[in-house]
């Protein structure tokens, strides 16, 4: 085989659509726009929602209900396999510690929360704002303590 031998593979290659071509191409004279109007016109692009002027349905519709979703909680996850990817037996884990081992990241968070994902089995103590039932479990049965700071507030 030879350079000058290679093809690509059949129904590999397309030619170029030809709009507005002339008739026999299949896509002449209107290239696909229809007579006349609006989305017929070069540079046409309509934004989403636009009805031609009309007041637009959702300004039309009432508005009603509240979403407390500005005001949910947000909380940054860390999972146990991390924790003990991450640091040394019997180290002392806080945000300030997961923020400088890189496993929080973005300032977005009003805490963070220690889930049960992965085995454990370095002493840790884990100073969060939340940590989940069975993370805590893994955690003392490991030899660790934790100390969560919503309980102690």
């Amino acid at each position: 085989m030879r350079l000058n031998d290679l093809k690509p593979a059949p129904g590999a290659k397309h030619r170029r659509k030809r709009i507005g071509c002339g008739e026999s191409s299949g896509r002449g004279k209107t290239a696909g726009k229809g007579n006349k109007g609006q989305k017929a016109r070069s540079g046409a692009s309509i934004r989403p929602g636009f009805e031609g002027g009309q007041m637009p349905l959702n300004r039309r519709l009432p508005k009603k209900g509240f979403s407390n979703a500005k005001f949910r909680t947000e909380y940054a996850v860390v999972n146990l396999s991390s924790l003990e990817a991450k640091f040394e037996d019997g180290a002392t884990i806080d945000e300030a510690a997961l923020r400088a081992a890189g496993l929080v990241q973005g300032g977005a968070w009003d805490g963070v929360k220690v889930l049960a994902m992965g085995d454990l089995t370095k002493k840790f103590t884990v100073q969060v704002d939340k940590v989940s039932a069975a993370a805590q479990e893994k955690i003392e049965k490991a030899g660790g303590s934790v100390t969560d700071k919503q309980a102690a507030a």
